[in-house]
């Protein structure tokens, strides 16, 4: 007798978001040309917002589903101004991630585009009530209280390109 395979079914996913940062002061020229010295004086002074379970203690990066005809940028935009309660405006793109998990029996596989984002208003006190807090952490705090690796890495990935936005004024090429 043979042994039942069973096939679970696998969904396609796909959410936008962003690393969001704020209260980043105008590197000094000196520092910029020194990467070690550039990286500690943005983790000093930049700050990245996170959205939380408190309960689970789970901290991640604001992202969410496209409505019918978004673009990318436009769903990042949306959703990290609902769920985090700021304001935003996309100044890099982070790439892309991807990630399998499994809810009710069905696999899903889940494609994440992330945008490098500078707040320009709002309040995290305004957030949805999607999570149950979202809280700005100083950058080498969200790092080590992010839940999902891959997620730290995106958070690694914006830091040469804040600087570079606190330097030059630009990130992946978009002036201030």
């Amino acid at each position: 007798m043979g042994v039942a395979v069973v096939k679970s079914r696998i969904v396609r996913a796909f959410s936008a978001g962003g690393v969001a940062f704020r209260g980043v002061p105008t590197l000094s020229a000196a520092n910029a040309a020194d990467a070690t010295r550039a990286s500690s004086e943005i983790a000093a002074a930049v700050e990245i917002v996170l959205v939380g379970f408190l309960r689970e203690g789970i901290w991640v990066l604001p992202k969410g589903t496209p409505n019918s005809g978004e673009t990318p940028e436009q769903t990042a935009l949306r959703e990290v101004r609902e769920e985090t309660g700021i304001e935003v405006r996309i100044i890099g793109d982070l790439g892309n991630i991807e990630y399998w998990f499994a809810r009710k029996g069905v696999r899903f596989h889940k494609e994440v585009r992330h945008f490098l984002m500078v707040a320009n208003g709002g309040d995290v006190a305004q957030h949805d009530r999607e999570y149950d807090e979202a809280r700005w952490f100083p950058l080498a705090e969200a790092l080590r209280t992010l839940t999902h690796e891959n997620e730290a890495q995106v958070v690694r990935r914006a830091e040469p390109m804040i600087a570079r936005w606190l330097t030059h004024g630009e990130a992946n090429g978009t002036p201030k």
